[in-house]
Order: structure tokens, then C-alpha cells, then sequence
């Protein structure tokens, strides 16, 4: 199937990054959290990509049209003529549609602009292009077309160090504990969508907000609950994270290591 990623947000929030490059850009070890995305879509026999580009959206076209991997795995120059230590991680079967899909047009507005890409697709994967996850998507991809509805997304409770609470109207606190330990789950991306969803879309519209809202109503809106990896590139602390857990070897996302 096709997969369609959001590569088109400013990253307000990595400033330490964003004045330069796009988030998606952003490196974990030595390619950024993009490639290891796509690699794991790949792993699962997903090799065409749609990515939907805005901000910085240059820079994420010269990456891949120049993608070399010499520069980020190990090699040597072996009498003039380099050389690939291992293989199998390369990009040779990668197919990539790069479409600049406006500076600051939502989710919803980027997956409209990329439309007439799905036109033949009766189903397709959608996500984010700043997390990174270890779910089977052979196993989530089959439950999804088990329950037969028209979008279906990756719910996730994300590692943390906050506290959820309930409380009455009044403030009176009646629970307070990790967040891992609470029942609040969250989107965590990773979508598959028939194309049956763009009946439900308008212009201008938030894809989750409108949408998915409608979906709902309709009983046509699954979740897969994902217990395992989930973690995304928000802030500079998250890419500190991925940088130790890269440098540990602490690497679940690597499914197909």
C-alpha cells in the first residue's frame, strides 16, 4: 500500500533545529527520524511513499535525491573505490513522490492535496513524520481490514514522567498516578484509511477535529491500542531521548534488525 506522510509543520517547538532544517530532517544516530520511519513502512513491504512537503520542503527533496549510503553507514575506500561494509539498509527499492503541499496547511488540507496520487488506492497508511514505533504492521494492517471501517489509527499511552489525575467539579482530587497507569490513550499516528475517508473531508479542515469527529458518529472510526515503543520528536528533550536510547543500542523502532 501506499503510504502518505505529513512532512509539512514548522516544529515550532525544536527551535534548536527548525531554523535550519525540517523536523522530519532531524537525526536519530546517523539518518534522520524520517528514514527510519519510512525504513520501518519498508520492513513491512510498504515501499511507496507520498511525502507531503511544506515547510523547509527542499531540503527533505535534496536528502533523498541525493541519499548516499556511505555517509551514515559503515564503509571503506578500498584502493579508490568505496564500498558498503553490510547491506540492507539501503533505499534501492524505495519509490517517493515529493509534493509541496503548502507552508501552513493542516493535516487535513495536506492529505486533499495528495488526492489524486490515491485515485487508484482502495485503501492506503497515513502518518506523522516525527515518531517512531515497533508495531507489527502485517498484524495491526490485517486487524484493521478485519473490522472493516473506514479509518483506523495507532492509540498509545507515550512514556513520561506526568502524572494523570481525576477530580471532581469541585478540585476534589479522587485519583492521581502515572500516566502509564491511567486509561488515557492518545493518537499515535499511524493510519489506515480507505478512500472512502475523502467523502467525509471539506477544504480547510483539521483531519482529526471534523473528519474523524464525523467518523465517529458514523461508528466508522477504529483504534488499535499499541502497548509496545511509541515515542515521537516534540521538543528537544525527545531527540536527546532518541539520541541515548540510538547510542545504547536501546533500539526497538529497528524492526527489522
Amino acid at each position: 500500500m501506499k503510504v502518505v506522510l505529513f512532512c509539512g509543520g514548522m516544529g515550532t517547538r525544536m527551535r534548536e533545529y527548525s531554523e535550519t532544517i525540517p523536523k522530519p530532517l532531524v537525526s536519530v544516530g546517523h539518518r534522520p527520524i524520517i528514514w527510519h520511519l519510512m525504513r520501518h513502512f519498508a520492513h513491512f513491504g510498504h515501499t511507496e511513499f507520498i511525502l507531503c512537503l511544506g515547510y523547509k520542503g527542499e531540503l527533505i527533496r535534496e536528502y533523498f535525491l541525493n541519499y548516499n549510503p556511505l555517509m551514515s553507514e559503515d564503509s571503506s575506500l578500498v584502493k579508490g573505490k568505496a564500498s558498503l561494509h553490510a547491506s540492507g539498509t539501503d533505499v534501492p527499492d524505495w519509490t517517493i513522490h515529493f509534493v509541496d503541499t503548502g507552508l501552513r496547511r493542516n493535516i487535513g488540507g495536506r492529505l486533499l492535496a495528495v488526492k489524486h496520487l490515491l485515485k487508484d488506492d482502495d485503501v492506503f497508511l497515513a502518518n506523522y513524520s516525527d515518531q517512531l514505533c515497533d508495531i507489527d504492521l502485517n498484524q495491526y494492517i490485517s486487524q484493521a481490514r478485519q473490522r472493516d471501517k473506514i479509518a483506523s489509527f495507532v492509540a498509545v499511552r507515550p512514556p513520561g514522567s506526568y502524572h494523570s489525575i481525576t477530580s471532581d467539579a469541585d478540585g476534589t482530587v479522587s485519583y492521581i498516578g502515572p500516566w502509564a497507569d491511567s486509561e488515557l490513550w492518545i493518537n499515535g499516528g499511524y493510519m489506515v484509511l480507505k478512500k472512502e475517508v475523502f467523502d467525509h473531508m471539506k477544504p480547510g479542515e483539521e483531519l482529526v477535529e471534523q473528519p474523524f469527529q464525523r467518523l465517529i458518529e458514523k461508528k466508522q472510526l477504529y483504534t488499535h491500542r499499541h502497548t509496545g515503543f511509541w515515542k515521537a520528536m516534540d521538543t528537544y528533550k525527545d531527540k536527546m531521548s532518541f539520541d541515548d536510547d540510538y547510542e545504547s543500542g536501546n533500539r526497538p523502532w529497528e524492526v527489522w534488525r
